[in-house]
């Protein structure tokens, strides 16, 4: 631990007195009790000392006095007055009027005519001089400065300054009476202020007040001092209690649960109100055991007791004392100290403190019986400031104000007469607190427990106590976001978006047809020019009479310097034809080259000429080129195709083509990263997300990406950058936050991820209130409805598991029906299907009645229509921030940070093992091919929620995957017949319709694929279409189906070959060869339908072009 500035030998300036000058320049407004004109002085106090009084100066007419009256004191870290004094206690100044002497009068009386202080607080933050107004009844003006600095650079720059606002205690026990003798409410606790030497927080003389109202806001919060007289000097100056809403709290009673306690307490219940601020300067080797003791122990013990108030009668006021026995009138030194009741404590969490650029927080805390057991597990502390320091030890050593100077020689007990060296004064270091004998400590645990019986009321009242703490600088500094952005553009030079262009050689035709459209308009207006515009109606115009206009024009073109000028305007486009379409931009060898080049040149100018014009003389624009067939958008689905029947290399030529196309789309780029990440290629993947984030540096996801492939490569530094610009970017992002505190999860930083999720969990709170739907019916009417609904619907849906699926398949209108009813099949005797309250929907159905549908699939099943929970449910968003987060690492292929928010599912509050967490586990246990540890999470997540078409679509995967394509079918039918339809139903369609066509049930297959073709088409699916319908001899509506599918891809030599069957059946000699061409030319792999093809042509006669 370095030591405290303070005491080093090194840093002079600091250690040495420092004297403060304090000037009373003038009075304004001043009115004496008897007469306007008074004679006055003004008395100037700090820390209980009188440092001097001014002049007896007459005031004027206009209520103004000039004083210039000038006072010093010294300060120092060891003296009388210190930085601790300077940082929490006010300069008073106090205005005296010198009353007129009457008769017999031997002495001067005299009158207070107002008080108030002054902050000095300015005077720690960089100022050398505090001027200022004091205002009470008449104001007062004042300056205050040093020569120096008080504090050195280095205190200035490391050092900190923190408050702490003590409000209020709520709901306090019923114990707590006005009547009977006063009582002294008092909390207190211990920071480091100077290294590790301790400085008392003690917060005394709270008001008890009665329930029935709750504290008004904004109120002025109160310097800790007891001799402030005059009404309303206690408030300091521009410092308020503001509140705020209990949800942006930070501690514990801010949840929606806890609201009406919490209003109850501030409103109803009795209360006692402080409203204090304690302020302490702390130097930089405090700072430093400040936060590592935060880090250490987390929980910091605030105490809360109640002292009787006795009036002093031993103990003398003085300079040394600093007015000791005005401290709230309690006994003084030389008596015995009273007894502490109702001891209690509250621990307030100070971890947030210790998150990047946080410099305050402010919450309510619940108030527990003193023990010192359970301080000790909690805090690490076995030192209590009231029991074993006492309060008057701290209040009568540290002055009026509750306060403790660095000069105290220690607080180590009550016997406090005995001097000790610096070295021996260390107050409360965690591994040197005032430690006891073991079995001592024991003993003496459970007589505390057994006696605190009075603290423990504060339990059974459900007290609770409101305390901010503040710093002026953040314990952890956060990265600002310029240094952040400047970090990302260091890594990833952001690129410009190149502008589009059309190509060079088009562009110069099109540039030339623009040049001919221009001239033959100026050629047309010296045409109406010389001729007019009239034109003979109906009638041929003379050859003749033509030929000599034409002659004319020419004459007139020539003879102007028009024709000229037409020709230097187009000969720049020419010459640009010429080099980008002709690509000639040397000379020619000969004179027979160049005449063949003109001869053509002049031909293609010529042609190019009249489309021009004939454009300008029909009035037609030009016919758009024909747009490329496959967008963007299906090669990203022909992609995931290719993925799903693991062709890797052919789903990557997909993701190249999209990039090949528009090189400037992010989407493309990090489509093609997250198949990189797939494929575990995390190199590519990196390239890919850093080119994203290259086109755009303020894009979330390539910047999150860019973090998680750092991660994934070990690069900490330049992940925890990308993060933290992600959350800087977007402040209310969930994603964020939660992809940041699973970063930091990776590094165990403790801290940083308590406080990433805090954050992702109250932005996501935010977001779902302003989502909220309107309320919704009761639990129990839904249920009764759902009851109801079921029963009057069973007689009218009694069909077989075939004729729902076929009903299902040829007609989809089904689904679209507004009667919120949703499918689910069990046996005759119908079973109920509970609906519990959080949307997670556990079957009462026995696994023999779940698999009976599957093992016996003509039995004849009832199919119950209930009221739909899961659509709602499936519309709204995850319930956690995790299982939200989830979603997008498994569309990225991120499993490491999949994984690690899995596991924070399952300890959160709000999560556990759902039925979306099997899901997700499932699905990550299938990319890894694990099929057993698939399966088992698939029958947990079925018997959590049997009526989720997800749980079924997955099921039906793995049982495809596994070759078992019978449980395959069963699950893929139950699929589709749910209303809701699964997230991955192109696959279910796919993969149906490929069963179906090993069964030869073809007609079902065409439906199938014709569903698939209708709401995602591919090649993929127009092929098993075209398939189905060639195997049921519909040749017309199979070539069409293969038409489609070979537009989409022209390379798929499975169309191709069954095209070329189409076309031999049909007759159509040369097409069929050609297809089966490019069948054998593609690589052909399907053996059967190879031979098929083969059959067929010996059939025919005709097909095979080397017959």
């Amino acid at each position: 631990m370095a030591v405290s500035t303070s005491f080093h030998h090194s840093d002079p300036p600091a250690s040495l007195s420092k004297p403060v000058t304090v000037t009373v320049l003038e009075g304004h407004d001043l009115k004496g009790l008897k007469g306007d004109c008074p004679v006055t002085f003004v008395r100037a106090e700090f820390n209980g000392v009188v440092l001097g009084d001014s002049p007896k100066v007459d005031t004027s007419p206009e209520g103004s006095v000039k004083y210039n009256f000038t006072a010093t004191f010294d300060c120092s870290p060891e003296g009388q007055h210190s930085l601790d004094d300077i940082a929490h206690k006010p300069l008073m100044f106090t205005v005296i009027e010198v009353l007129p002497k009457e008769k017999k009068q031997k002495d001067e009386k005299t009158v207070t005519l107002g008080q108030a202080g002054l902050d000095l607080l300015p005077l720690l933050q960089e100022n050398a001089t505090v001027f200022g107004e004091v205002f009470f009844w008449c104001c007062i003006e004042v300056s205050v400065s040093v020569q120096d600095s008080l504090l050195s650079p280095t205190q200035l720059s490391e050092g900190n300054l923190l408050r702490v606002t003590v409000e209020a205690a709520y709901a306090v026990p019923e114990a707590f009476v006005p009547a009977g003798p006063p009582q002294n409410y008092m909390v207190g606790f211990q920071v480091p202020a100077f290294g590790e030497r301790e400085c008392p927080f003690l917060f005394r003389n709270g008001v008890l007040k009665l329930g029935g109202e709750k504290e008004p806001v904004p109120r002025p919060k109160k310097w800790p001092a007891g001799n402030i007289l005059a009404p309303g000097g206690q408030n300091i100056p521009d410092s308020f209690i503001v509140g705020g809403p209990y949800e942006e709290e930070n501690g514990e009673l801010n949840t929606p649960e806890e609201r009406e306690t919490r209003i109850l307490g501030e409103t109803v219940k009795k209360r006692i109100v402080w409203d204090l601020e304690r302020r302490c300067y702390l130097d930089p080797a405090a700072v430093l055991c400040f936060r590592k003791r935060i880090a250490d122990c987390r929980c910091w013990p605030v105490e809360i007791t109640r002292v009787p108030m006795v009036t002093s009668t031993k103990g003398k006021t003085g300079k040394g004392e600093k007015g000791g026995g005005g401290a709230g009138g309690m006994s003084g030194t030389g008596g015995d100290e009273e007894q502490i009741s109702f001891h209690g404590v509250t621990f307030v969490n100070l971890v947030p403190l210790l998150y990047p650029g946080v410099k305050s927080l402010r919450g309510a805390f619940r108030v527990f019986a003193y023990h010192d057991t359970e301080v000790f597990e909690k805090t690490k502390c076995l030192f209590s400031l009231f029991r074993d320091v006492g309060y008057q030890a701290a209040l009568n050593k540290v002055g009026p104000m509750g306060m403790y100077t660095p000069h105290t020689k220690g607080i180590l007990g009550k016997n406090t007469k005995e001097e000790k060296s610096a070295k021996e004064t260390v107050i409360r270091k965690v591994s040197t607190v005032v430690k006891k004998d073991t079995s001592d400590t024991t003993l003496e645990a459970a007589v505390s427990i057994f006696q605190n019986i009075e603290g423990q009321q504060y339990v059974e009242s459900g007290t609770f106590l409101v305390i901010e703490f503040a710093l002026d600088k953040a314990l952890v500094p956060k990265r600002l976001p310029e240094e952040l952005a400047s970090r990302v553009k260091e890594m990833i030079p952001p690129r410009p978006q190149l502008p589009r262009r059309t190509a060079g050689a088009k562009k110069e035709v099109e540039d030339y047809h623009a040049q001919v459209i221009s001239i033959a308009g100026a050629i047309l207006d010296e045409y109406h020019e010389l001729f007019g515009r009239q034109l003979v109606g109906g009638a041929a115009v003379d050859s003749h009479t033509l030929e000599d206009q034409k002659c004319r024009l020419n004459y007139e073109l020539n003879s102007s310097g028009k024709y000229f000028a037409f020709k230097e305007q187009v000969k720049h486009a020419v010459v640009k034809i010429v080099r980008e379409k002709y690509l000639k931009t040397t000379a020619f060898d000969n004179l027979d080259q160049l005449q063949a080049f003109l001869s053509e040149l002049y031909v293609y100018l010529v042609d190019q000429m009249h489309v021009a014009l004939n454009q300008v003389l029909s009035h037609q624009s030009p016919s758009p080129p024909l747009p490329t067939y496959t967008t963007s958008k299906q090669l990203r689905l022909f992609a995931h195709e290719a993925q799903a029947n693991e062709d890797y290399l052919l789903a990557a030529t997909y993701y190249q083509e999209r990039l090949a196309r528009d090189r400037q789309d992010i989407e493309s780029w990090l489509d093609y990263g997250a198949f990189c990440l797939l494929t575990e290629d995390t190199l590519k993947a990196q390239e890919c997300f850093r080119e994203a984030l290259a086109l755009n540096p303020k894009h979330l996801h390539s910047l999150l990406l860019c973090g998680i492939t750092a991660v994934m490569l070990e690069n900490y530094e330049e992940a925890e950058v990308f993060f933290e610009e992600a959350t800087c970017l977007e402040p209310s992002s969930v994603l964020a936050w939660t992809i940041l505190g699973l970063f930091y999860d990776i590094q165990e930083n403790d801290i940083r991820v308590e406080m990433a999720f805090q954050e992702a969990t109250k932005h996501q709170k935010a977001r779902l209130a302003k989502e909220k739907p309107p309320p919704e019916p009761t639990a129990d009417a839904s249920s009764r409805k759902t009851v109801s609904a079921a029963s009057s619907l069973v007689p009218a849906f009694a069909v077989s598991v075939e004729e729902l699926v076929s009903d299902e398949i040829q007609d989809t209108s089904m689904k679209s029906q507004t009667d919120p009813l949703e499918p689910a099949l069990v046996e005759e005797e119908m079973l109920p299907v509970p609906i519990s309250k959080s949307s997670k929907r556990l079957s009462t159905i026995s696994s023999k009645v779940k698999m009976g549908t599957q093992k016996e699939p003509t039995k004849p099943l009832v199919v119950v229509f209930e009221a739909e929970p899961s659509r709602a449910a499936a519309s709204q968003p995850p319930s956690t921030i995790f299982m939200e987060t989830i979603s997008f690492l498994m569309e990225v292929y991120a499993l490491q940070f999949v994984h690690r928010a899995l596991a924070h599912e399952l300890v959160c509050p709000q999560g556990g093992p759902s039925c979306d967490y099997y899901l997700v586990l499932a699905q990550s246990y299938l990319l890894r091919k694990e099929y057993g540890k698939t399966e088992e999470c698939l029958e947990m997540a079925t018997q959590i929620d049997y009526l989720n078409p997800n749980v079924w679509a997955q099921k039906g995967h793995l049982c495809y995957l596994t070759g078992n394509f019978g449980e395959a079918k069963a699950s893929y039918e139950r699929t589709i017949s749910f209303v809701t339809d699964a997230k991955d139903m192109h696959f279910v369609y796919l993969r149906l319709g490929s069963i179906y066509l090993e069964e030869k049930q073809y007609e079902k297959a065409k439906t199938t694929y014709l569903l698939a073709s209708k709401k995602s088409p591919s090649c993929l699916t127009w092929l098993g279409v075209g398939i189905a319908c060639y195997r049921l001899r519909e040749m017309a509506e199979a070539e069409d189906a293969l038409s489609e599918a070979n537009a989409l891809n022209n390379n798929n030599a499975e169309v191709w070959a069954y095209l070329a069957l189409v076309c031999m059946h049909g007759g159509r000699q040369l097409e069929a060869e050609q297809s089966y061409k490019y069948a054998v030319k593609l690589e052909l792999a399907n053996k059967d339908l190879l031979q098929e093809i083969r059959e067929v042509q010996q059939e025919v006669g005709f097909g095979d072009p080397s017959f």
